[in-house]
């Protein structure tokens, strides 16, 4: 058996392995790291014992990414500040014609949604990736975790039941939150205070991700007028050449702030009821690597 026959189903499903360890552990270089690993495993083991490879990888990388969130939750404990999970572009492609699959998939990347998950335990939280975001049966789980069908449904139930009452609760049209981002970026870079308080509710959140490496709020910010007038503050400081472009990141449309080529910040708004409710502002380096600057 040649390489190229042992590598070809593993780069078949490496992009759906990658999307899998993202969502358990809300970070590039951890998925990739993860995703590595499933490899090697892939590679070493006997074909003959690998009669499905999709179950097998599916297997292997889920408990590496579940052995990876416990080692990961006491570096996160230390963390200085809020922690965010890591922005990626989503471009879901042809693959995912379908709008309804399409919504799914971007709500399970959301960073509202990836933060709630952080409080999930890892195998709660494996639970509901597989079986929310992808649509695995009960039993399939089961044979991932090694764990029976019935108690995969128990964990299923807490999980999903800890997301909805946690996640928020708006269905938010696409266009018009890219409406409402564009008139929120028009604002700020216009230092117009009134225009920008009509944006945010009046108990929008402001959470800023810096890991202690760059200035970034250490406590979440709470109300439209302190919220408000930080991002002012933020604006009229930015260092000249910035440039501030529209991507869409984690399902829905973000403001990166770049400067002479380099992301420096990733700003997105959770819109829900024609305003918007909370504020996510990414600017720990680390986490800033795979977003394009232009």
């Amino acid at each position: 058996m040649t390489a190229e026959t042992v590598t070809d189903p593993f780069e078949e499903y490496r992009p759906f392995l990658t999307g899998v360890a993202y969502r358990m552990l809300g970070r590039v270089a951890d998925a990739e790291d993860v995703v590595q690993e499933a490899w090697l495993r892939w590679s070493s083991a006997g074909r003959e014992d690998v009669r499905e490879p999709r179950a097998f990888l599916v297997r292997v990388t889920t408990r590496l990414a579940i052995d990876r969130l416990r080692h990961l939750r006491s570096r996160r404990e230390r963390y200085v500040g809020p922690w965010l999970p890591e922005p990626v572009v989503t471009e879901f492609g042809p693959a995912v014609p379908d709008s309804a699959e399409r919504a799914v998939l971007s709500d399970s990347v959301s960073l509202a949604v990836l933060v709630v998950l952080e409080t999930l335990s890892p195998l709660e939280r494996a639970v509901f990736v597989l079986r929310e975001a992808f649509g695995f049966p009960y039993a399939e789980i089961g044979a991932v975790l090694g764990r029976s069908e019935a108690a995969v449904r128990q964990l299923a139930g807490r999980a999903k039941r800890h997301v909805e009452e946690r996640k928020p609760r708006y269905d938010v049209d696409p266009a018009a939150r890219r409406d409402i981002t564009e008139r929120f970026l028009a604002a700020a870079a216009g230092g117009d205070l009134e225009q920008l308080l009509a944006l945010l509710a009046p108990d929008v959140r402001l959470v800023g991700d810096s890991g202690g490496k760059v200035k970034a709020p250490r406590r979440i910010i709470e109300t439209a007028d302190k919220v408000g007038r930080f991002l002012l503050a933020v604006m009229n400081d930015q260092p000249s050449g910035m440039e501030v472009r529209i991507l869409e990141l984690n399902g829905g449309p973000a403001l990166v702030f770049s400067v002479g080529g380099v992301v420096d910040t990733v700003l997105q708004a959770e819109v829900g009821d024609g305003a918007i409710r909370c504020v996510y502002v990414v600017r720990n380096p680390d986490k800033l690597a795979g977003v394009s600057a232009g």
